[in-house]
């Protein structure tokens, strides 16, 4: 009697060791790897900001004496000179004056015009006209801007503080207005803001970005995207970051061996632009680099949106 009950209890706890094997070998499965070979190129380290297009130096020009316009020189968007007359103005009294001898005939409008000469307008930077808000003929006061120039378009670039300390005057930058998506303007970094800006709790501080050479298609006010390049490298290798591991305080690839296994290796690692990273020994172009396999997304069971709704039956409506 008593050795079939130790034949039972043996044969139950075999089972149990049994069914506990199972239920490991299920809930973890043998890990599987993506083959990802190891390629050369450039690695390109940037700071990424948004801004808007800007006059570097926004100048109103408002005319020293009220009156009218009798003629306008420039449209927006043309270059000027310093020095250049953009337009003609009569004073009050002159444009009154000449009211006045026009009642009279042509020969008394031009006594007064060679008499009285218009005031020029002229242009006190090199740069370009950016508004007109005067026609000929329109009267102005001394407080009106009646054109509105800039000497340089540039991109005022919000940059976080956390980024500042790789931010340098005349590194090279990428411009790119959201208007013209396609179209990638270098430029480089001219001007840092001493004094920060705050807004919820974030802190920027803003790089002015001058292009190289300003498209026509620029215009001020446009938003623009700005990649500020702060180190490069030309020609090495390169191995995906979600295959690096740390162990040990050293950083280790796993690599595809002869027979097709995974061999750790340990490896000598330089700069990394979040998807690569530079790799400076330890690894050939001949390596084929392990990553984990992605998982692959199960379909849900289907479940009753209404939890106390009755158990749906295959072939019989609700």
């Amino acid at each position: 009697m008593k050795r079939s009950r130790w034949i039972l209890v043996l044969g139950i706890l075999i089972l149990i060791a049994l069914g506990a094997g199972i239920f490991r070998a299920r809930k973890s499965p043998a890990q599987s790897f993506r083959e990802m070979p190891v390629q050369k190129g450039d690695l390109a380290l940037t700071v990424l900001s948004t801004g808007t297009v800007q006059p570097e130096n926004r100048l109103e020009i408002k005319s020293p004496i009220a009156g009218r316009v009798e003629q306008v020189l420039v449209r927006e968007g043309q270059r000027v000179k310093k020095g250049q007359i953009l337009a003609w103005m009569s004073s009050t009294e002159r444009a009154a004056m000449l009211d006045a001898a026009r009642s009279q005939g042509g020969d008394e409008v031009k006594r007064w015009e060679d008499m009285y000469r218009p005031a020029p307008v002229v242009a006190p930077i090199d740069g370009t006209i950016i508004l007109r808000s005067i026609e000929s003929g329109q009267t102005f006061t001394t407080s009106d801007a009646i054109l509105v120039m800039s000497d340089r378009l540039t991109v005022k670039a919000q940059v976080d503080e956390t980024d500042m300390a790789q931010v340098k005057l005349k590194q090279p930058a990428e411009i790119i207005l959201d208007a013209y998506p396609g179209q990638k303007i270098p430029g480089k970094v001219v001007q840092i803001a001493f004094e920060a800006t705050t807004v919820n709790n974030v802190t920027t501080y803003v790089v002015a970005v001058l292009p190289v050479k300003t498209p026509d298609f620029m215009r001020s006010g446009m938003t623009a995207n700005v990649n500020i390049l702060i180190e490069s490298h030309h020609d090495v290798i390169l191995a995906p970051t979600e295959a690096i591991t740390q162990k040990n305080g050293e950083s280790t690839l796993l690599i595809k061996g002869s027979d097709g296994q995974p061999i750790e290796r340990t490896v000598h690692i330089g700069a990394n632009d979040g998807k690569r990273t530079e790799i400076i020994d330890g690894l050939t172009l001949s390596d084929i680099v392990l990553a984990p396999a992605l998982a692959s997304a199960k379909p849900k069971a289907e479940t009753n949106a209404n939890p106390f709704a009755p158990p749906r039956i295959k072939g019989r409506p609700r």
